[in-house]
């Protein structure tokens, strides 16, 4: 808003122009400067000649048969692609956007980073998937997760910029406790997050009970290490008071044995991160485990473990005094692991 009232004053316009043009953007979702009829004809004709609304067009959309997923794969003005999802669920509709176009993180799982970073999303990009989303089904987005393509933290400055417009009360005004970053790991940034005045819920890619099987799944564990990347995480914690979320990708033959969640549950309790069990009057803990079976890619020889290996997992932590669930698996019919639909559009 601000900027858009210092573009408007440098026009010589009246500042509550500004607050007009403001909310047919992030209200109205209005794609033409002609369409905006409280605002004179000359003004309009003036916008139109100077500036551009940045618009996001679905090039492709699938839909799920299992549970009515749907994916987007979003064509790009300077012919990129990205991905975003909708899933719906009891307590709302979330959607899951990209803030780069690819990744250079390298994790091991992920189709996002086979090719690497292309280039950063603007926040406008960013607000775009969220706004065509709802376009599409006329449904409002009541959550939103920073967990697509791209490392979020890597784009941070951009990232800041869409948290604040998303959540603005003369925008969508989505709660901040709706929203969720997801991060592999960048201490420095996650700390700074921690200052920024918006209380998200931070998730941590963790994926490993150990530095060295960190490693190996992701790459970027060899700069930023286990360590300073938790003590980061609990500082978010004491700024914030934002239970802190834990994502683990379960991979067979690679992270999933009973060994490995005892591991986890040890490495966490140590950290101060444990302490579920209320019945004997511990107390909530600072984190959440979410287990992830994943997705298969055909660039990756990884593979799913079954239900039962996950489930045992997930015994070893409860039992531990960690709280973990099970994600639910969405849109596995339709490609939605991580850029797995944007490589196939950009090869078609």
């Amino acid at each position: 808003m601000e900027e858009l009232q210092q573009a408007l004053s440098a026009m010589g316009e009246a500042k509550f122009r500004a607050a007009q043009i403001y909310d047919w953007l992030h209200r109205c979702g209005v794609r033409e400067f002609s369409r905006m009829s409280n605002l004179p004809k000359a003004l309009r004709e003036r916008l139109d000649s100077e500036y551009m609304i940045t618009v996001m067009e679905p090039a492709e959309i699938y839909v799920s048969r299992i549970d009515g997923t749907r994916k987007y794969v979003f064509a790009l003005s300077d012919g990129n692609a990205i991905e975003a999802v909708l899933m719906r669920y009891k307590h709302g509709n979330s959607v899951c956007i990209s803030s780069q176009v690819g990744c250079r993180m390298g994790c091991r799982f992920c189709a996002s980073t086979l090719d690497g970073c292309v280039r950063d999303l603007s926040a406008a990009e960013m607000l775009a998937e969220v706004y065509r989303i709802g376009e599409d089904t006329g449904e409002r987005v009541s959550n939103v997760v920073l967990m697509g393509s791209g490392e979020p933290m890597d784009n941070y400055d951009e990232v800041c910029r869409f948290l604040r417009m998303i959540t603005d009360e003369r925008g969508l005004h989505i709660s901040a406790r709706n929203i969720t970053v997801s991060t592999c790991g960048i201490p420095d940034r996650i700390r700074q997050l921690a200052g920024e005045g918006l209380p998200v819920t931070l998730a941590l890619s963790l994926h490993a009970p150990t530095q060295e099987k960190r490693e190996e799944i992701m790459p970027a564990a060899k700069v930023w290490h286990l360590p300073e990347v938790l003590a980061a995480c609990r500082y978010y914690y004491e700024r914030t008071g934002r239970r802190l979320s834990f994502e683990y990708s379960v991979v067979k033959g690679v992270n999933d044995t009973r060994d490995n969640a005892a591991a986890l549950a040890d490495l966490l309790n140590r950290e101060g991160f444990g302490g579920s069990d209320r019945r004997k009057g511990g107390r909530e803990g600072m984190c959440h485990v979410n287990l992830i079976p994943v997705n298969p890619i055909e660039e990756r020889e990884y593979e799913s473990p079954d239900r039962r290996t996950v489930e045992a997992f997930q015994q070893v932590l409860i039992q531990n005094g960690i709280n973990a669930t099970i994600r639910r698996e969405m849109g596995r019919d339709i490609s939605s692991a991580c850029g797995q639909l944007r490589r196939r559009y950009i090869r078609a």
